[in-house]
């Protein structure tokens, strides 16, 4: 519940501000509101490449339970400070409040996953991580909901500022039913340089190879799920001819496939590390990101290309003008239902392995360097978009090239690592 209520602020508060932006920029700004909305979220993401080295030393020399509870103190100043700023109707408090925000789930980040291996057995782990994975992205989409509609409301300062702060207040108030989890290393130096110890941290699991590559295979998760999670909303406006409701849809269908295919995985797993499933969930990403290239292209092609849909008439078009049964746009829903699901099964057993087999003293800064890893893919991720762009490829083309690359990817991964084949293989077995 602490990591759900986080996570759920984060997003509540972003999307709140992102939406202000995008609509209403003249109320809080003169700056261009196109600009600010490609980089409020960099802003975001910026405290994750400064501060995870810091963040995961901290996480290893002191008692965890302590530290989430002043993470969860800081969230609640962080949430007065952005009420400030919704009030004055400030952008550079926002903006501030935000990049803060960042900072609160860079501090987070590495506490929550070394503490799962602390509280419960190998066996457990699997679950562990299905829940959490779960909770964060069911956290993720309520919130952006949530956000937006907080966003829309008259006055919107108040009603916002009373919401996040009250997430806040129940994040600290769950967060003081957090068992003690002693640190793991209490005699630790903490070097404060972010640049030196990302280094170290970087060039410590380099030598663990086993755990680079599982670390390598989450951070390409993180790219290939940012790439078709930021085309969401153009998808909906120019593919789908959608309005809001639509991109919400979208959301919603993939929260709904992570969150089923994450608490799954401990039941075909049988509560093991199987790496088979890996390979199973990234042969479910192709091949349905390859199929919502084909849905998202012809969808429109039996219908009014002029039509704006909202998510019920999207829905519950099931006929042409002729009378003929259309299934296309199920089609692409029951896609990303399933690129999440598969997404689920991918990434679940990956963040169990690297807890168990990341040494014990430096749990918490294996997994900081993970989170410094995920933000630069990311980063580049957003760069990749760009590229294609401007070759001249539409969405449906790039989500086909993503699907591609996922391809190679994984001939990289099973070319150094063979486990994951071979676990494949013997888990398929097992299940014929």
């Amino acid at each position: 519940m602490t990591q759900f209520l986080g996570a759920f602020n984060d997003n509540m508060f972003k999307t709140a501000l992102i939406t202000l932006v995008a609509f209403h920029a003249a109320s809080l700004t003169t700056l261009d509101s196109g600009l600010l909305v490609t980089i409020l979220p960099g802003i975001f993401i910026l405290p994750y490449l400064l501060f995870s080295a810091t963040a995961g030393q901290l996480a290893d020399k002191f008692e965890k339970s302590k530290i989430i509870r002043l993470v969860k103190v800081f969230e609640i100043g962080i949430m007065l400070f952005a009420s400030a700023g919704f009030f004055l109707h400030n952008i550079w408090l926002l903006g501030a409040a935000l990049f803060m925000m960042g900072m609160h789930s860079t501090l987070f980040g590495p506490v929550k996953y070394a503490y799962l291996p602390q509280h419960l057995g190998e066996h457990e782990l699997i679950g562990g991580n299905g829940m959490v994975e779960m909770g964060t992205f069911v956290a993720i989409l309520l919130g952006q909901v949530l956000g937006a509609w907080l966003a829309i409301q008259h006055p919107h300062e108040l009603i916002t500022s009373i919401a996040i702060l009250i997430i806040a207040v129940l994040g600290y108030w769950h967060s003081r039913g957090v068992p003690h989890s002693p640190a793991q290393e209490p005699l630790l130096e903490i070097n404060w340089n972010p640049l030196t110890e990302t280094y170290r941290s970087i060039k410590f699991i380099w030598h663990h190879q086993a755990v680079w590559l599982a670390i390598i295979a989450i951070s390409w998760f993180w790219f290939y799920g940012a790439t078709l999670l930021a085309q969401f909303p153009s998808l909906a406006k120019n593919i789908l001819h959608g309005d809001e409701s639509i991109f919400i849809l979208l959301l919603t269908a993939f929260s709904i496939g992570i969150g089923i295919g994450s608490l799954l995985c401990e039941k075909l797993s049988k509560g093991r590390i199987e790496f088979g499933l890996v390979l199973f969930g990234a042969i479910g990403l192709t091949l349905f990101s390859i199929d919502l290239y084909c849905s998202s292209t012809n969808i429109h092609e039996h219908w009014d290309s002029k039509a704006i849909f909202n998510y019920i008439t999207f829905i519950s078009k099931n006929f042409d003008a002729n009378g003929n049964i259309i299934f296309s746009h199920w089609r692409l829903v029951l896609d990303i239902i399933l690129i999440g699901l598969f997404g689920g099964f991918y990434i679940v057993p990956l963040y169990a392995f690297v807890q168990t087999r990341a040494q014990k003293s430096h749990q918490s800064r294996v997994i900081a360097a993970t989170n410094i890893l995920n933000a630069l893919f990311m980063v580049v991720s957003a760069g990749f978009s760009l590229w294609i762009f401007k070759q001249g490829l539409n969405i449906p083309e790039l989500f086909l090239t993503t699907s591609i690359l996922n391809v190679l990817v994984m001939i990289y991964l099973c070319a150094h690592q063979p486990d994951y084949y071979r676990s494949f293989t013997n888990w398929v077995s097992r299940k014929s």
